[in-house]
């Protein structure tokens, strides 16, 4: 069962260098403790445009994605963070997932995107394989259909 108060953030686009990285897209899924829904934001960079456009918000009945919310909960307790935080796409993704509740405190990537270095902590291939199962469930998640 998923924490009763949730919120996680998927970013694809955090490598950078000396700029700081142009996102292609940031999902944003909060679950209030006293909600039943998954309240779901979605920010997208069309092809060619500098700037991410805001989408309208939607809304999903938690109850029926507490399986998929479970799994990505449980995966991400699991997995190494970057060390220092920001210093390496250690997944190779160019993907961060940041996650927040009583719980966890989970992100990689660091706030501002990866910007070069080297990380101490490395992802195996069974933790990248993770993460990507990880991302394709937020994924999977904002592909929904408000109900």
């Amino acid at each position: 069962m998923p924490p009763s108060e949730y919120s996680f953030r998927l970013q694809k686009g955090i490598t950078g260098g000396f700029a700081p990285p142009t996102p292609d897209y940031i999902y944003t899924l909060t679950k209030p403790s006293n909600a039943t829904n998954l309240l779901v934001t979605s920010a997208v960079r069309p092809a060619g445009s500098p700037q991410l456009q805001d989408a309208l918000p939607r809304s999903l009945p938690a109850a029926e994605y507490d399986a998929l919310i479970d799994e990505l909960h449980s995966i991400l307790k699991e997995l190494p963070m970057e060390s220092p935080p920001g210093s390496e796409d250690i997944y190779g993704l160019d993907t961060s997932i940041a996650w927040g509740s009583d719980d966890l405190e989970w992100c990689n990537g660091g706030p501002q995107g990866c910007g070069g270095g080297t990380s101490e902590v490395q992802a195996t291939d069974e933790q990248k394989a993770k993460f990507r199962r990880a991302v394709d469930i937020v994924n999977e998640l904002t592909s929904k259909e408000s109900k």
